[in-house]
Formats: C-alpha cells, structure tokens, sequence
C-alpha cells in the first residue's frame, strides 16, 4: 500500500515539474537550456609559469559551482558543459543521495564520484591556479557539488513549486497594483497643475515679457510628469520580472543576467568614480585658485579703468581688454594643468574627440579668429576712438562701437554700418575728427575761374564767403591755392579750419552756397568744366532773383549747420 502511495506522489511530482517547466520554457524560451549553456571564458596567468590559461565556468541554476581549466586539445569550455552535465544528471538520478558524494585517488587525479558516476577529475594543475592543494582543492569541490545538487533537488519538488508560484502571482498583482496607482497618481497631478498652476504659469508669462509661453510650460511640466510615470512603470516592471524570474530554478540565470543588466553599468560607473575621487579633488582645487586669481586680476584692471590704479604704461581706456587677453591665458593654462587628471583623458576615444573639435574649430573660426586679433591690433594702435568721424574704403560714418570682431559705424544718412575688423585692419582708414580736436580740419573746396577775372579778385571773395560760413574757424585764417592753369579757366581752392568732423557735410553745404551768393553779388561767372565760348552775358543769377519761390530769404541767409 505504501509503494502504491509512495509511486503516485512519485507520477504526481513528475508532472507537476514538467507542468512548470514547460510553462516557464514557452514563457522564456531563451531560457530553457540555460544549464547546459556556455559560461564566458576567462584567462587568467598562472603564477608559476606565467602562461595564461583559459577558465570555464560550471554553473548549474544559475549557482557557480567552481572555475575549471582547460588545454589546446580539450578546451575549457567543452570540459565545463561536461561537468554541468554529470552534476545535473546526478541531481536528477533519485537512486543517489545528496550525501553519497565520494572522493577517490587515482594516480594524479582525484575523482568526484556520484556512486558509481565520475562527476569530476581534479589534476594537481587545477589546484595550481587557486594556490591550494589537490586534497584541499577536492574537498572544497565536493562540499559544493553536494549543496548544488541538495538546492537542485529542493527548488524542483512540488511544494517548492507552488510555493514560489504563488509569490509571482502575488508579484504580478503587485505589479499591476502599482501600475495602476502611478496612473491615477499622476492622471490627479496633471489635473492638480492644470486647475492651481495656471494663475502662477501667467503670472511668470508676463513678467517674462510674454518670452515664455503658458502653453509651452505647460507642456513642459506635462511631459515632466509623464516621463516620471513612464520611468516608475519601467522600474516596476524590472524589479517585478526580476524578481518572478529569479524565482524558478529554469529562470533564475536570466534574472541574474537582466539584475546585471543594470547592476554592471552602476558598478562599473561605482568603480570609475572612485578611481577618479583623487582627480576630481585636484580638479576643484585648481578651479578654486584659477577663480581667485581671475578676481584678483579682474579687480586690478577694474582699479586701472576707473583710475585708483594708475599705470604710465596702461591707458585706463586699454584696460579691459587687457582684462581679456590675460584672463584667457590663465584659463588656457588653467585647462594645460587640468587635462592629464581628466577621467578618461588617456583613452583613445577621449583623445580623438579632442583631435575632431580641435580640427572642426581650426576650420570654422579662421575668420573669427582673424577678426579677434584685428579687434585687439586696433584696440592697442587705436586709429580712432568711439564718436570720430572716419572713412573706411568707400564708407563715411561716426564710430559708434568697437568690438573684438566688429566696429560699427553711423553713416551720414543714420545707417547703421557693421564691418569686420580684418577689413578695417586691411583697408586705408582716414581719421576726421584726430587732427580737428586739436589743429582743426581743413575744408576745401575748388571752383574754375575765367582768365578774364583777376586772381586777386578771386581769392578775395573766396576768403569772404569762407568768413561768413559758420562752423568754420577765424585762426588760423582760410588760404586760397591755385591748382592748375586749364585751357580755358584757372582752378582755385579754398581752404579753411574747422574743428567739427561730424559736421563737415553741412559746413561744405553751407560753404557752397556763400560762395554762390558772393560770386554773384560780384558779377563774377564760375566756369562749368565744358568751355565752348564766351557767353553774351555773364552766367549770373541777378539779386532780385536770389530768394525766388518756394524760397525764402529767412532760411537763404541761415547759413550756418545744424548738427
């Protein structure tokens, strides 16, 4: 009666396990010879001979059971899956108890027999790569094999069985529990912000100038939320498979595998930044000086442009970008010093990175870098200052800015004028304003005069119409020089100081008009550059003419500029 009994638990255990493991074979198919599957390999020196040899891994449910060698005709890995392979068997055979397991001497060998079976042999240079003894080395052997076959056995029988499934069911429903409450957390949270942070959210929009937008934050706070869900749902999940996974001895290497999975980067992140710990500190220490000997130096040029220190060498007007440059060559050997103890510089990767931004930089910023140096070279010569009036090439305007890459102009029609500083560099600058801060600026001007008219006569009235300009200078008094003696006129210039540059437009306006009004008052003609012949009557407005409509005698006679 009991050898009935005892055989019907035997069928009922069968099935049950063979039950479970084709469910959780179909489940995790990747998953069904994971006992005889093949462990990496390892090399290892061995200390004796310093030749390096191969070790293979035994593992069975995911339990390592011992590290064995191999040889050029018997590799590692192949003796591995044999030894798997006996001890699975010898779990498997119910004939053969847990503690049978027997040690026997065989020449230079030691067997590890399961009754009859030989599970194992261990050799003298097995035992040379752990640095123990053959005796010692079978003894830790066998105590292994015999706790791997004991939890192979324990974690298939039925109770076990059901036990353990009842955990995974109750993990799932965990799971899905608090799955489900992360949505509905979340779901009350989007709403929560939606009705309590929108007075706040318009709030922020205007004093912003309306730069951010309530729309676009709160799609941002949405999407921070939903990413939040979406990362707890992704932990659960993991935590969740790991666990059921690990549960079942078919599963338990996969679960191991998917816990390293993240394990492994956190380790290997764990172990990179406690080998940099003594970089990092000398990185922060550096950046403390570098940033105290920036203040220091910043707060000397500062006392240099606000004149407390004062320099015979330094203008006050040099100071800041004096500031610069040295500021960017601390920083340039604050970053020589920095480079060896930054994690990672010594690879390769990190090393043809730098190569690539370098050689990018080279390329793109040849013009910025020439226009860099241009900016200080001018800076430093100083060819002009800001509100003098120059001419760069063909363009005439104010200097309203000069930066390290561009100096900006006001044209004489309100134009706003932006050149790089290598042109500025590279062309002809003329300089207005220098000279008439101090000499004054000559003005002049040509007009051709017949031979008939006497040169006296001419250079007299060209002086009086330089006297009534304003904006013209009294001392030093205006000249007249004769350029040329033409075919049919001689060329006169008048010449006159003037100590506003930024006027000179209308100061030569006005300087036209009077000599207009005095040749005229004189009866004197001046010649056009095209001669035919004398006229029969002189080319003369006559008074009474001089403020025809629209024009009027109030706004004739004020000749002098505005600015």
């Amino acid at each position: 009666m009991r050898r009935e009994q005892s055989a019907t638990e035997e069928r009922c255990r069968r099935s049950i396990n063979t039950a479970l493991a084709l469910v959780l074979s179909i489940a995790c198919p990747w998953t069904a010879a994971a006992d005889a599957a093949e462990r990496p390999v390892e090399a290892v020196p061995v200390a004796a001979s310093q030749v390096t040899v191969e070790l293979a891994e035994v593992v069975v449910d995911g339990h390592l059971v011992m590290k064995v060698r191999g040889t050029a005709s018997y590799p590692a890995a192949r003796r591995a899956r044999l030894i798997t392979r006996n001890i699975v068997a010898a779990a498997r055979d119910e004939n053969f108890a847990d503690d049978d397991l027997t040690l026997r001497v065989d020449g230079e060998r030691t067997l590890l027999l399961a009754g009859e079976r030989v599970l194992h042999e261990i050799y003298d240079a097995d035992a040379q790569i752990e640095g123990l003894t053959r005796e010692v080395l079978a003894a830790d052997i066998q105590y292994r094999v015999q706790e791997v076959i004991t939890a192979y056995r324990h974690d298939r029988e039925p109770e076990v069985l059901l036990e353990k499934t009842g955990y995974a069911l109750a993990t799932v429903m965990l799971a899905a529990t608090l799955i489900f409450g992360f949505a509905k957390a979340f779901r009350l949270l989007a709403d929560l912000l939606d009705r309590r942070l929108q007075t706040q959210i318009r709030t922020l929009e205007q004093r912003s100038a309306r730069l951010l937008r309530s729309r676009n934050l709160t799609r941002g706070l949405r999407a921070l939320t939903k990413a939040v869900f979406l990362a707890l749902v992704a932990l659960t999940l993991y935590l969740s498979t790991q666990f059921v996974l690990g549960l079942f001895p078919w599963t338990r290497r996969f679960a191991d595998w998917l816990f390293g999975l993240i394990l492994s980067p956190l380790q290997e992140i764990g172990r990179g930044v406690l080998g940099a710990i003594p970089d990092l500190m000398w990185l922060i220490i550096l950046f403390f000086i570098t940033r105290y000997l920036l203040g220091t130096i910043r707060a000397f040029f500062r006392g240099v442009e606000n004149g407390s220190v004062k320099l015979a060498s330094l203008e006050r007007d040099l100071a800041l970008p004096t500031y610069r440059i040295v500021r960017l060559v601390v920083i340039l050997f604050a970053i020589v010093m920095a480079y060896p103890h930054i994690p990672g510089s010594d690879s390769a990767a990190f090393q043809g990175l730098s190569v690539l931004v370098g050689l990018i930089i080279s390329l793109g910023s040849q013009s910025i870098i020439g226009n860099i140096i241009a900016g200080y070279s001018l800076l430093y010569r100083r060819p002009f200052k800001i509100g003098d009036r120059i001419r760069i090439a063909d363009t005439v305007g104010s200097v309203t800015e000069l930066r390290v890459l561009t100096t900006r102009l006001q044209s004489l029609k309100n134009e706003e004028i932006v050149i790089p500083n290598t042109m500025v560099l590279n062309e002809e600058v003329i300089n207005y304003s220098a000279r008439a801060r101090e000499q004054g600026l000559i003005l002049h001007t040509t007009v051709g005069i017949g031979y008939e008219t006497p040169w006296r006569q001419v250079e007299a009235m060209l002086k009086e119409a330089a006297e009534r300009t304003g904006g013209l200078l009294k001392q030093p008094k205006p000249f007249v020089l004769q350029h040329a003696l033409g075919d049919f006129a001689v060329t006169y210039e008048i010449n006159a100081h003037c100590n506003d540059a930024n006027n000179m437009a209308q100061i030569y306006s006005a300087l036209h008009r009077n000599i207009l009004d005095v040749f005229n008052e004189y009866g004197v003609a001046i010649m056009t550059p095209s001669y035919i012949a004398d006229p029969p009557e002189p080319k003369l407005v006559p008074k009474e003419q001089w403020y025809a409509a629209p024009a009027k005698a109030s706004e004739a006679a004020d000749t002098t500029p505005r600015r």
